[in-house]
């Protein structure tokens, strides 16, 4: 039955189309797998009994109706929304069922999955790893094969450098792109659902679903550009490089891996133009500034009265930001910290829509490492932020990422990431998937033996 749980979302539904195995007989094979390497693994915080169709894995801070949904934290131990929120309702209408609401850092706040109140999630590829953060059961859960593909959120590149972590495929997706009603919010203006597949193929449909206006998030823009597929070559396209994703930070293993996709891109037909990012070294600080002072709003909904349990019940993670982001709205705070971060991303997003003037997509690594150990980074909260050095500029000027794996450094994945145009997500998604095709990488499955 293994041999199910192998399969991609597009085999899979060819595969049921053509009859060669019933739907009873995939959801079994995925219950029983995700049943046997839970516990090791700890991708999910719930598991389901579904009964019908193709099962994902669903990060737990989507409202899923009448299945607990709990952000990661005991805060909301015992919460179960009474709806869905919108893309789930959208998985539903093709015929996807919840297997199991997957593990995260406390409502979002992480790069390493040891910030859930349930555990820290592992990573398959070795389980003294992390898996990355903050989507880091949805990363492990399909590296594992313990669904046939998941959904995760994107705030500062929360589904992207897990997927790198976890070698599968990542997509942040453009900010409005899709809804976000229905979503635990930690930071508004930054959230993006997406999802984390074995394919890139597999992305260009589940975004497909889930993608386009509901009335409900008045953020979501309605536009026309479609996902047509993959495009025939890439002869003529412009791939910029960032001297600032390539200079002191990056593992030397990863940028050798990193730089070999690229070439692998020039194979391909792309030509290679050299770009910059000049506000990049701002970025991280100019995000954990403005991440905070939306968490801080966000949460303070969790009063013990409102919603969920006491504020005592909250994780350091979560206490550290919610102070971090109050201190920075307060009264002769404002100016120096708030405000100058929002001018700072202003200059961040120029950067970008500069850049793509001599470009068409942005490739880089995703994460300065590759997966470091658990309890690493856990008590030096700054070398933990600093993981998201490549993936925070992207989020901050609402643009489109994807993660492709392109290699290991001692055994442990790395991927490549491609920044496209906003709301053009039909770029990077056929660069990423001539690139998949054209290499073994994403074939690749971690040794599970237990």
């Amino acid at each position: 039955m293994d041999e199910l749980t192998k399969l991609t979302l597009a085999e899979t539904l060819k595969d049921l189309k053509d009859k060669k195995f019933s739907e009873e007989e995939l959801c079994s094979a995925y219950v029983s797998r995700a049943a046997k390497l839970n516990p090791r693994l700890n991708a999910f915080i719930s598991l389901c009994e579904p009964y019908k169709g193709i099962l994902a894995g669903i990060k737990d801070v989507f409202n899923t109706k009448d299945i607990k949904t709990t952000a990661g934290s005991k805060v909301l131990e015992n919460y179960v929304p009474p709806f869905d929120s919108t893309v789930i309702s959208r998985l539903d209408q093709h015929n996807i069922s919840v297997l199991g609401k997957t593990n995260c850092d406390e409502f979002a706040m992480g790069s390493s999955g040891e910030n859930s109140a349930y555990g820290a999630t592992k990573n398959p590829w070795n389980l003294d790893k992390v898996p990355g953060g903050s989507s880091s059961g949805s990363a492990a859960a399909v590296a594992a094969d313990m669904c046939v593909f998941s959904l995760g959120t994107d705030t500062g590149g929360s589904i992207r450098q897990p997927a790198s972590l976890c070698g599968v495929v990542g997509l942040k997706p453009t900010y409005g792109r899709v809804s976000r009603y229905g979503v635990i919010a930690m930071a508004s203006s930054l959230d993006c659902p997406g999802p984390v597949t074995k394919s890139v193929g597999d992305a260009r449909t589940v975004l497909g679903w889930i993608a386009r206006s509901d009335g409900k998030d008045s953020n979501v823009a309605y536009h026309k550009k479609d996902l047509n597929g993959s495009r025939a070559d890439l002869h003529g396209l412009k791939v910029g490089l960032p001297s600032e994703y390539f200079a002191k930070g990056l593992d030397h293993g990863v940028k050798v891996a990193v730089e070999k996709a690229i070439k692998q891109l020039e194979d391909l037909g792309c030509s290679v133009v050299d770009i910059t990012l000049p506000h990049t070294e701002y970025a991280v600080a100019a995000y954990y500034i403005l991440m905070a002072s939306e968490v801080s709003s966000n949460l303070a909904r969790y009063d013990g009265i409102r919603f969920g349990g006491g504020r005592e019940l909250f994780g350091p993670e979560a206490k550290r930001r919610i102070m971090l982001g109050t201190f920075a709205l307060s009264v002769g705070y404002w100016d120096d910290y708030f405000a100058k971060a929002a001018k700072v991303r202003t200059l961040i997003k120029l950067d970008f829509e500069k850049a793509f003037e001599k470009c068409d997509v942005i490739a880089g690594p995703v994460s300065p490492t590759v997966a470091w150990n658990l309890g690493e980074k856990i008590d030096d909260p700054l070398k933990m932020y600093l993981s998201d050095i490549y993936t925070v500029p992207s989020s901050l000027a609402g643009i489109p990422g994807l993660s492709v794996p392109c290699g290991f450094v001692q055994g442990l994945p790395v991927g490549l990431q491609i920044l496209g145009k906003h709301f053009d997500e039909e770029t990077i998604l056929a660069v990423g998937e001539a690139f998949e095709q054209s290499t073994n990488w994403h074939l690749e499955k971690p040794a599970i033996n237990f």
